[in-house]
């Protein structure tokens, strides 16, 4: 069983795109959606539904008013400004579940025991059938913090179904950029695939995430997306591609077909017989061996 995640530097680089094609070319694989912050592969691969989980990525306060004696303790020691004052109301003392850091120091210090420490529902997460196979994502609640610790969950029940219907391969379409849920989509993985475009910030967020990739040792594969936009900065980024390690192992042509099936929320591979379809199949035959 062989992991890849696809990732990019920054977003809009057609990452969900690729990553929807590579899935339907693969026929056996378990699919995982891993941007929880903006997750939307699911609008291409026409998921049924199977199974819903709540997400608690935390804790919250909150003051019981029947327990609460307003001696302000809470007040004083809050860092983040969470806890407001109003003596009008009982008790004066309120938690903004929002502001909330979910430290815990409040509930700590209450000599009342007046604050309750509870998880809270930060998301949810879904097990899905599709047309190519299953599908694990998630969505993360508004404001919600923790979704590292939801990128790591989507893709332990991803292993855990790759196992259990013995799949030979598990694709992650991870999110953009190189903070916490990039980490928690690429730690242990067989593999990563990097999408960028022919951009000066293209160019610069690729040199970013290669540096993220490196400290991981991870065999990492490069693809262009529509390199023929700029031919000049798509051989500079190959040039520092190559020069940091990374393997070359495809360019996109641009292609109006993408948007056509984006239209019709279908892979671009299954939409039309079209030159970028003929570039991700190369892609996808070229990874199948790097893999094995």
């Amino acid at each position: 069983m062989k992991e890849l995640i696809i990732i990019s530097g920054k977003g809009g680089t057609g990452k969900t795109s690729v990553a929807a094609s590579l899935v339907a070319l693969a026929k056996k694989s378990v699919v995982a959606d891993c941007d929880v912050d903006a997750a939307d592969l699911h609008l291409v691969l026409a998921p049924q539904v199977k199974k819903v989980e709540d997400f608690s990525g935390g804790k919250s306060a909150t003051i019981m008013s029947d327990r609460c004696n307003n001696c302000g303790k809470c007040y004083e020691i809050c860092r983040f400004g969470a806890v407001s004052k109003d003596e009008s109301k009982q008790p004066a003392y309120s938690i903004d579940p929002i502001a909330c850091e979910g430290c815990g120091v409040c509930s700590y210090f209450c000599l009342q025991k007046a604050i309750a420490f509870e998880p809270t529902v930060n998301g949810q997460w879904y097990i899905s059938d599709t047309p190519y196979g299953p599908l694990v994502h998630a969505r993360l609640s508004i404001a919600a913090e923790n979704s590292g610790k939801l990128v790591s969950l989507v893709r332990s029940q991803a292993k855990m179904l790759a196992e259990k219907e013995e799949l030979p391969y598990i694709i992650v379409d991870g999110p953009p950029g190189i903070g916490c849920p990039v980490i928690a989509s690429i730690t242990g993985a067989d593999a990563v695939l990097i999408i960028t475009e022919p951009t000066v910030s293209g160019e610069h967020d690729l040199e970013r995430v290669a540096e993220l990739v490196r400290y991981f040792k991870i065999p990492t594969y490069l693809c262009i997306n529509k390199f023929d936009l700029n031919l000049e900065k798509s051989k500079s980024i190959e040039e520092k591609a190559v020069a940091s390690g990374i393997n070359v192992i495809g360019r996109i042509h641009y292609d109006r077909a993408v948007t056509g099936a984006q239209v019709k929320r279908v892979p671009v591979v299954k939409f039309a017989r079209c030159t970028v379809a003929k570039d991700l199949r190369d892609i996808w035959d070229r990874l199948v061996t790097e893999l094995n």
